[in-house]
Order: structure tokens, then sequence, then C-alpha cells
């Protein structure tokens, strides 16, 4: 059987993964009469419920006697590692292109990766069914994209396809026949190359290890795709560190392909193929799996570099531990050198004390997909506000920045454009109507400009923005950007908010709490209408008396109070502040809770 071994790769919501629904139902993989999950390869909790695909998956359909390993990748930009990590794994990638949207900045930055590891691309245009689809502005601008990316002539020559991956079809004419994906199939086995490691069959057994998973009955596994030589189970192999040191050495007790949605155990892995090992305790992602002769390791893709750190601490609230039962910095710690292990783009550092950890990554939302997974396994964190990590290169100070891309109505254009280069020092790239009274933006903006930026967008626009960003490279430090403007009242009390007392303070601004919510001394409860920081105590209950005038007792009615995310709660704080993470929470607090010692520290720091 021949084999084809691809990635399907393409900006947020451009439509992969529900592509490969459909692939995966057209070639057979499932009974006729089999109940499948929409978006069948988003298998995590939180992947379902936000609607995107947070890690990379594989698969594999069969089609006219070739399989075809397809590897689903997260489009969104945080979660770029993904990408670039199993790009070494394939022959060829599908970019999938929306055919109203365009090219994307997150199209770039997978497309540019793919491009240099020498992949020739198949482009699909998705959506054309869309009313405001226009496929041949999309392809043009594709192969200005990809000349602009320095593409060889060979790449340049690339297939395209006019598909609707929701509707399950895929033609190389617009209005084709509007059938099946079998286009589309075929296409991948004429124009995606077999991989080049069938050669190498006689050669020792050689496999680097790309994504690092565990299982309840089998334990560590890793999976890669075998690049030399065949490997049978019960085989003694070793691992080799990337500059080519041993780790260990170990019986292989499983070997499983992909094959549809499940993994079956197979006898032999054979070269070119993806496939899942067990018996290693040790090895992890970018290790080279070998025969016991080889001493030379493969070459691991470079990852690029994180550009935010967050600090992990223990909760040290008043009310730590009632709602959690792991809230030790060394289960906490534990857990994240396990996330660091298999997630190569995050990297953990300890803290002077031990008791908070700083975790490195690529952005806010990576963070809070890390954090949401740690609170529902019950644990208990603090965390700071995302620092951006700067870089010296000849005395000189260097702070990433991120390139732009937002789509918005002509009306709100002016006051996006003067957020993004005014205070937050950002540069215009590029503006252009969009169509259908939309404009788009291009600026290229530092990191640390961006933090906190997203809430504010979605109201400058009335919630119909679309914004995009990418890492773009480095620059000198811009100088200083205004953070938060408002201050925050904090609670001075420990006890439970009454309505009365919150009733009373909605004219001092905005509430985050509501009434019955467990309070404490040094917790961030609303937002002040001024600058500065308000002490206030949401505890007063109203005095009775047994006198009674018409009038006294108007019924107290509430304005509905703030309900933050994760994601908004991190962005929002500022450096004095800290997010206090449970299982069933999320409050705002004083990284000082006495009020002394705040006031104490602040002028330290002045």
């Amino acid at each position: 059987m021949e084999l084809r071994n691809i990635a399907i790769i393409a900006h947020v919501d451009h439509g992969k993964t529900t592509l490969v629904d459909e692939l995966l139902k057209q070639s057979g993989a499932f009974r006729a009469n089999q109940a499948v999950a929409e978006r069948a390869m988003d298998s995590n909790d939180l992947e379902r419920e936000r609607g995107i695909t947070i890690m990379a998956k594989c698969t594999s359909v069969e089609w006219k006697n070739t399989r075809i390993n397809i590897v689903d990748t997260p489009g969104h930009a945080d979660f770029g590692a993904e990408v670039e990590r199993i790009l070494s794994m394939v022959d060829g990638v599908v970019l999938l292109v929306d055919a109203a949207e365009g090219p994307m900045p997150q199209t770039k930055f997978v497309t540019s990766k793919a491009l240099a590891m020498g992949l020739r691309p198949i482009v699909v245009l998705n959506k054309v069914d869309k009313p405001d689809a226009e496929s041949d502005r999309a392809l043009d601008e594709c192969f200005d994209l990809f000349a602009a990316l320095d593409a060889t002539d060979d790449q340049l020559d690339f297939p395209h396809m006019y598909a609707s991956g929701r509707s399950g079809w895929a033609d190389h004419e617009l209005d084709g026949p509007r059938k099946d994906l079998s286009a589309l199939f075929d296409l991948i086995v004429n124009h995606v190359t077999a991989p080049r490691q069938l050669q190498r069959k006689d050669e020792d057994f050689r496999m680097l290890a790309t994504t690092l998973g565990s299982d309840n009955f089998i334990g560590r596994v890793l999976t890669g795709r075998v690049e030399s030589g065949t490997l049978k189970v019960g085989a003694t192999i070793q691992a080799l560190s990337r500059v080519g040191q041993k780790i260990e050495q170990f019986r292989v007790t499983k070997i499983l392909a992909f094959r549809g949605l499940a993994q079956q155990e197979i006898d032999e892995a054979t070269p070119g193929d993806i496939v899942t090992i067990a018996g290693m305790s040790k090895a992890t992602v970018s290790d080279t799996l070998c025969a016991l002769a080889v001493d030379e390791p493969l070459e691991a893709q470079p990852i690029d570099p994180p550009t935010i750190t967050v600090t992990f601490g223990i909760n040290d609230s008043p009310l730590a531990g009632r709602e959690g039962s792991k809230v030790q910095s060394r289960v906490i710690r534990d857990r994240l050198m396990k996330e660091a292990e298999s997630n190569v783009a995050i990297k953990i550092t300890d803290t002077p004390g031990g008791e908070a950890f700083e975790v490195a990554g690529r952005g806010e939302l990576q963070m809070g997909v890390l954090i949401e997974n740690m609170r529902r396994e019950g644990f208990e964190l603090s965390i700071s506000r995302p620092q951006v990590l700067m870089r010296e290169e000849d005395g000189q100070r260097l702070e990433p920045i991120e390139e732009v891309t937002i789509d918005v109505d002509d009306d709100y254009s002016g006051a996006v454009i003067e957020k993004i280069t005014g205070a937050r020092k950002g540069d215009l790239a590029e503006m252009r109507p969009a169509g259908a009274g939309k404009t788009r933006i291009v600026a290229h903006v530092p990191a640390r400009g961006l933090i906190g930026y997203h809430g504010e967008f979605l109201t400058d626009t009335r919630g119909t923005g679309i914004m995009n960003r990418v890492f773009y490279g480095w620059a000198p430090y811009k100088g200083p950007i205004p953070g938060r403007r408002a201050g925050v009242l904090i609670s001075m009390e420990d006890g439970e908010a009454v309505a009365y007392a919150l009733w009373n303070l909605e004219e001092r601004g905005r509430m985050f709490v509501g009434p019955q919510t467990k309070v404490y001394q040094g917790m961030i409860i609303g937002e002040h209408s001024r600058d500065n920081d308000l002490e206030v105590n949401p505890l007063k209950g109203k005095k009775l008396t047994n006198v009674r005038a018409s009038g006294s007792d108007d019924a107290v009615r509430l304005t509905p109070h703030i309900n933050f995310s994760l994601e908004e709660a991190i962005a929002y704080i500022n450096d004095d502040e800290l997010v206090e993470v449970t299982p069933e929470s999320i409050r705002l607090r004083k990284r000082y809770l006495d009020p002394h010692e705040r006031k104490r520290m602040s002028k330290k720091d002045t």
C-alpha cells in the first residue's frame, strides 16, 4: 500500500477540522450507521467548548489503495509551536484559505514554515458558497503571499481547488459538479510525493519524537515518523538527546498506528509511517529513538522563542484551600514540568523562594488554556499580569513586535487606529477597503501594547471587529505604555457582600461581585470611576429602626455585575494585582492584602 503524509494548515476558523471530518466520512473510516460527533478531531473538552483546535492530532484514511496520514493543526498563533513541530512529519501541506477573508496572519506564519522546509502546498479555497466569497481575489493574494515568502518556482506552481468543507465537496473548477471530495483525494495522491524514507528501509531504525502523550494502561507514548529502518514489537532500542547523549535503553512494548480516529496495534513500523511507540520512561519530545548501533541524533526543527511570561504562584488568600484539592507549590511545580515536557513552546523557571514559577509562552490564550486545564484538575493558583520578554543585543534593549490584522466596520476604523498608533505605540503598515463596508488595517504593535487591548477593542467596534495577531519580529524598546487608567474598589472587610452596601457603592464605579459573594480584605470588588484605588466596605447592611416613613424602604435594584472570563481577568489586572484562580471562582485581588503593607510597598516602588 502506498503512503502519503500531509498536514492541513490554515488561519483560525477557515475550516480545517470540518474538512478533516468530511475526509474521514467519505473515505469510509466510519460505519454507515456510526454516530460521529461534529468536529470529531477536537477531542478535548476545552476544544469543544471554545470551538478551536489546541493540539495537533493525527488521523489516517484509505483511498484507492493509498494510506493518507492527515495531521489536523491548530490555527491560533499562540499554538503555533504545534504546527512548527509536526511539519517535520509530513511531505506536503493542504493550505485552506477562506474565499471571503483571503490569506490572514496565521496563514502567513504557517505557510512560511512549510515553504522553508521545502514542502509543496496544495491551496484549497474553502467556503466558496458564502455570499461574500471572492475566490479569484483570494487566489491572487495566495500567489502574492507565496512570492513574498520567497517560494521556489516549484512551490509557486501550486495546484488549487474550490471547496466547501461543510457541504463536503471540492472541485478543480468553481462551477464543477459539487458532489464529493474525490478530486481532492486524487490530487493529494498525485501531487504529494511519497515519503523519501521508503528508500531507507534497509538502514538502522531511526525516528524523531514529535509529540508526547500518556496512556493509563501503557504509560508514556511518543509519536513521530519513522525516518529509516523497521521496528518490531519487543525490540530493544535507545533514546538519544539533541546533542547525541544516550538518555535510556528500553524495550518496545507496543507500536500503535493511526487508523481512522482510533489507534490500532501493529507488529511492525515501516519507514515513512507515523506511529506511536510505548515502553520508554524518560525520552521526550525532540529526542531521537533509534537502533543501538546509531550514535547520530536526527536534527529537530527549531521553535520560535516565547514572548510573554506569567508568574504562577500558590494561592495565599484567606479563602485558599476551600475549593481546590491541589494547593501546594510542589504539586503545582510537578504539573507545570509535565506540561513543559509535552509542550515545547513553554519554558518554566523557578523563582527565589520556591513559592512561584515563571511560565514563558506565546500569548495570553495559550496561558489561559493551561490555567483553565489546571483549574479543572483541582488546582488553586494566583496568577500575575503577563510580562513581555525583552532581549539585549549590542547593548540595545529589544522588545517583541506583533503584526495585527484588524477587520472592522468603516465607522469604527478611526477609533481603532487612534488606539493602536497612539498610546499603544503601534505603526500603521497598511489600510485598505475589505468590501461590504469593512476596512482592513494591518499594524505593527509592541506585544506590551496588546496585553489587555482585546476587550477594549470589542467595546470600540461594538463587538463587530475581528483582530488577529502573529509574532512579527524584534524592535528597539519604544518607551513606557500606559496601562489601565481606572482605579479599583478594594474590600476592607472579610465576609459576605451585602446587596444594600453594593447598591450604595454603585455610584463609585462598576461592580465585579454580586450579593452573597465571599469577600476578604484586599480583594478587588469593582472598578473605581476615578483613577485612584478606593477602600470600601461591601458588608455594611442597613441599620433597622422601628420608625417607618414612605419611601425609606425602596427596593434594592442592583445593576448586573461584570463577570470576567479567565483571559479577561488576566488582561485586566495591573502589576500590583493578582488573579486568584480556583476550580469554582475567579477573583481579583491586590498582591499585598494588608493596606499598610500595600502603602509601604508602593512607596518602595516609587
